[in-house]
């Protein structure tokens, strides 16, 4: 089934589903001057984080590469980015870096312009400015296919390797067959079952990159002197049913559905289009979000046993569930349930259905529950320590 939605053209031809502000604060010390800006201005959304700062190499790197991909994601229509004017990461290069899409991009540091209460005046009139000519933008008519979605699971329990995860799979069937796009990611929630992704990869150097990035994983872990086990699968996993890391893996990767794995790309790294791809990230929700938003995703379906609220600053967060007496009972945050799969009255294919009918509205506008409630949580992945 093809179709078409409404959508925003970027001057780049890329899509974006939202058309966000986005406020960018370089350094934890802009956080409180971006967040009082969204407060004043409506329709605007920042991503305050603890980085910035006493960051080199690698780690510096890629907390520039986050909130530069963060300000590049095709849902932003137009960016502000504020420094306090001292920290490690070159707002103007981010600015640039951001810039090449075509999308306004303006900068500022507080120092600069004398202080917090200056600076939240400044930002206020400049998001104001750069809002009413947001707001005129229209939408056009684009194809499904062009569509980038990353799956995402957390809060597991038994029931999301029964029900939520191959249901989600099927959905994402359905978008790789309309020429979509699909990132999954996870590292951790793959060890275990490695070996059944590396079987499904393209060519046998991309299979060789799945266990190399998994590798790499279990020997960070072992350089701290911890076992992967003590975490994953995590006090509320076992609540819920799951005993061994091996069986949360299992469960997990069937969310991904059955193409074959086009390349494995790193943390917030682009996404390529077309097929299926695996992003190296962690295990931890928020921050495997944020490095499929930055890498280019357009929405991110989250599967979940146990409950969890959490969103995105730029992408809408699809919260799907397989247990019956969860959705009841966190109805506020869930936006799909497919639990009627473990009473055998819906269908895996029906399940799926339902999930990608959700995708479809979703890309047209509809919002989320955690868009709805106003979850924008955003943290980045950290490489190294702080100096």
């Amino acid at each position: 089934m093809s179709g078409t939605f409404l959508g925003y053209r970027r001057p780049n031809g890329e899509v974006g589903i939202r058309n966000h502000l986005l406020i960018i604060p370089t350094v934890i010390c802009a956080n409180q001057v971006c967040s009082r800006i969204t407060q004043l201005v409506p329709e605007t959304v920042a991503i305050p984080h603890q980085h910035g700062c006493s960051q080199i190499g690698a780690d510096k790197q890629r907390t520039f590469d986050v909130l530069a991909g963060t300000g590049k994601n095709p849902n932003v229509g137009g960016v502000i980015v504020i420094s306090l004017g001292c920290e490690v990461i070159d707002p103007q290069a981010l600015a640039e870096a951001i810039k090449v899409t075509g999308k306004p991009v303006e900068v500022f540091d507080i120092q600069s312009v004398g202080g917090s209460v200056k600076a939240i005046q400044h930002g206020t009139e400049l998001a104001r400015r750069m809002r009413a000519e947001l707001d005129l933008q229209e939408k056009t008519e684009i194809p499904f296919g062009e569509l980038k979605i990353g799956v995402k699971c957390g809060g597991s329990d038994a029931t999301s390797g029964l029900a939520s995860n191959p249901a989600l799979g099927e959905a994402a069937d359905s978008l790789i067959r309309e020429g979509g796009t699909v990132v999954i990611g996870e590292t951790t929630e793959i060890i275990g079952a490695e070996h059944v992704l590396a079987g499904r990869c393209r060519t046998p150097e991309v299979s060789e990159q799945l266990y190399h990035i998994v590798d790499r994983f279990e020997k960070e872990v072992e350089r701290m002197g911890a076992d992967m086990r003590g975490g994953n699968p995590s006090p509320g996993n076992i609540a819920g049913g799951l005993t061994t890391i091996e069986e949360k893996s299992l469960g997990c990767i069937s969310k991904c559905g059955t193409a074959p794995i086009e390349g494995v790309i790193e943390y917030a790294e682009q996404i390529p289009a077309g097929g299926l791809y695996f992003m190296d990230s962690p295990g931890n929700d928020i921050e495997c979000v944020s490095g499929m938003a930055a890498g280019g995703a357009h929405l991110v379906c989250f599967t979940t046993g146990r409950g969890t609220p959490t969103g995105s600053a730029v992408i809408p967060v699809i919260k799907i569930t397989g247990n019956k007496k969860m959705y009841e009972r966190m109805t506020d945050n869930m936006d799909v349930d497919v639990s009627d799969m473990l009473s055998g009255t819906l269908t895996l294919e029906d399940a799926g259905e339902r999930i990608w009918r959700e995708i479809r509205e979703v890309s047209a506008g509809k919002l989320t529950k955690a868009e709805i409630l106003g979850h924008t949580e955003f943290s980045i992945n950290r490489i190294g320590p702080s100096l």
